[in-house]
Parts: structure tokens; C-alpha cells; sequence
């Protein structure tokens, strides 16, 4: 039998709504740590920075989540290697394959699909208030997101940038917290961005409620580069310059190419397209299907996730604790 061929996933989603760090955090922390533990680690612990200086540079580049850190760190049981850890300062690199649109005729929306290992992924869609903001988003290590939007209506969502080199600075999805914790507008969005060290090579999308948007490639030891372009896959087209793109990527990200061009284009045509191969990718075997598609709109502070055959919907405004059940690759 071949073992990369497709199969079926089934895969819960929970959301949690929780708007300082409390029962509901330090549940999702005792289940996830071991495996997030064997991660941070699998290098040696000698390959991490250590704590003293990742509180010293969360403090320097991002001192409204102080607080927060301190109150995770707590939760976690004053345990110092999970406190490292959930600063994010210097991480092991991590990868996922993406594929991201803002959708500009018509109402402004964000629409990505997530493509990640379903072993891997936590699964949880976490609502907060960590600095009064509320925030509702895609959580990845234990507070991070790999997409999210604000009560301001500003949308963000990642991907991976196609290079493996590393560098002193922060992990992508609590860069990606952050924006949403301190911005309104894609325009201080960029400003932000434009200074906090990221320690890997990553695409960074963003979009707000009243059209603004931009696409920005992001890495270790170089400025970042901001683009107007309004689709975003895993690839970075550099000269020289070592270059991993998921499968597949340039094929999607020419086909996110001509769909933004075509201004007849609706935004459930545009979400349709993202269901379907080849944006869609049922390669959960490789580690690489497509967990969920999220379509953020900022007008209405309004977030749905999709999958052939079935949504959930949720409103920042009216965000609750839930379970979603999906079979991925069931359709």
C-alpha cells in the first residue's frame, strides 16, 4: 500500500475563550508541553538562549506582553524552561506550507489556507484580551497565532518564507500576536514589523478594515521587504539565495496571481477556489495537507472557518468557547 497516498484525518477544533491566561490556557499548556518541550530541546539545551537574556529582549522589543508572559510563566508552574520557551526569542525553525489573498473587490477580506502536519497542530481558536485589545485567532505555541484579527479590524496571517537560514530573533507567530495586540491600521502594522528581529524567513500578510493592506517578507539579519502585492504562498524569489518552497507553491501562487486580478471576482468565489486543488492540498501524509481555510472580515470584525462541505463562524464580538469536529480529507 502507498503510504503517501490520501487519506482521511479526523481532527478537532476548540475554541477557547478566555480573555486573561487562566483554567483554559493552563489546560491547553499540560497537554501540549511535553510535545512543545521535545521540540524546544531537540537541538540541546545548549542550543537556546537563555532566559535572562529571552526576558531581556521580550522586554526590549515587545514590553506590552510582559505582563502576559509573566502570568503564562506562573500558569505553567514557574517551570523556567517553559518560561524560555514561551518568550520565542530564538526558536528551533519551524515550517509550514501556505497559500494567502486579500480580497480587494468589494468588502476587504483576508482569506488563507493553513497547511501543516494535523499531528502537529494544536487545533485551538483562542480568544483574548491579554492588553484590553480583544484578539481572536489561530493559536500556535501556546499563545502565538498563525492568523488572527483585532477589534480594530486588522487581519494578519503568515506563511513560510522559502529560506532555512536562522538568526537571533523572534519566532513568526508571536510577532504575529503582537501586531494585533499593539495596532489598528496596516499602516502601523508595517511600522512595527518594520522593527522586530525575526528569526526565520517568513511572509507576513496583513489587511484592515478600511482596505489597507500589504504583503512583507520578513528574516534574520535583513531589513524587510514590503509588497503591494495581495497574494503570498511560500517562496521568496531570491538570487543566490537557498530556496525551500513548499510543493507546489509557485503553481498556487500564480493562480492567487490571476485571481486577484480579476476584479469580477466575489469574495465566496475567491474562498471557493481556495477549497480546491491546487490551493487546496490533501497531503496530510507529507505533513503538508490543508488544516483549515480562514476567511477574516474586518468590516464586520467577522471570522469563518471553512472546509469542503462544512464552516464555523465566529464573531469577535460574540466569541465563545466551542468543539468543531472535521474529517480532513473526507470530502
Amino acid at each position: 500500500m502507498n503510504s503517501l497516498a490520501p487519506r482521511t484525518v479526523p481532527l478537532t477544533f476548540r475554541s477557547v475563550a478566555e480573555p486573561v491566561p487562566g483554567p483554559g490556557w493552563q489546560g491547553l499548556f499540560s497537554s501540549a508541553w511535553p510535545a512543545y518541550r521535545r521540540w524546544y530541546l531537540r537541538d540541546g539545551a545548549a542550543a537556546r538562549t537563555g532566559l535572562r537574556t529571552c526576558r531581556r529582549m521580550l522586554a526590549t522589543h515587545m514590553p506590552e506582553l510582559v505582563p502576559t508572559w509573566q502570568r503564562l510563566a506562573e500558569l505553567a508552574g514557574g517551570d523556567e524552561l517553559a518560561a524560555q520557551m514561551l518568550t520565542l526569542y530564538n526558536p528551533p525553525p519551524f515550517m509550514s506550507g501556505c497559500s494567502q489573498a486579500v480580497h480587494l473587490a468589494g468588502e476587504p477580506a483576508l482569506v488563507r489556507n493553513y497547511d501543516y502536519s494535523p499531528e502537529l497542530f494544536e487545533g485551538v481558536v483562542l480568544g483574548s484580551s491579554f492588553t484590553g485589545r480583544r484578539v481572536v485567532g489561530t493559536s500556535d505555541c501556546l499563545w502565538g497565532l498563525v492568523d488572527g484579527m483585532n477589534d480594530a479590524g486588522l487581519a494578519v496571517s503568515l506563511a513560510f518564507g522559502g529560506r532555512t537560514a536562522t538568526g537571533p530573533g523572534f519566532g513568526i507567530p508571536l510577532v504575529l500576536r503582537y501586531l494585533l495586540e499593539v495596532c489598528d491600521t496596516a499602516g502601523q502594522a508595517r511600522e512595527v514589523l518594520a522593527r522586530l528581529p525575526v528569526h526565520m524567513a517568513y511572509i507576513v500578510t496583513v489587511a484592515d478594515r478600511d482596505g489597507g493592506y500589504f504583503t512583507a517578507f520578513v528574516g534574520p539579519a535583513s531589513e524587510p521587504v514590503f509588497s503591494a502585492s495581495p497574494v503570498a504562498v511560500n517562496f521568496e524569489p531570491a538570487p543566490g539565495d537557498e530556496n525551500v518552497a513548499a510543493p507546489g507553491s509557485r503553481v498556487r501562487h500564480d493562480l492567487l496571481a490571476a485571481l486577484a486580478g480579476d476584479g469580477d471576482l466575489d469574495l465566496e468565489q475567491l474562498v471557493t477556489r481556495f477549497l480546491e486543488p491546487p490551493l487546496h492540498s490533501g497531503a496530510y501524509a507529507l505533513g503538508s495537507g490543508t488544516l483549515y481555510t480562514a476567511v477574516y472580515r474586518p468590516g464586520d470584525l467577522a471570522i469563518e472557518y471553512r472546509w469542503p462541505g462544512s464552516s464555523w463562524k465566529h464573531s469577535i464580538g460574540s466569541f465563545a468557547s466551542g468543539r468543531h469536529e472535521v474529517l480532513l480529507g473526507g470530502d
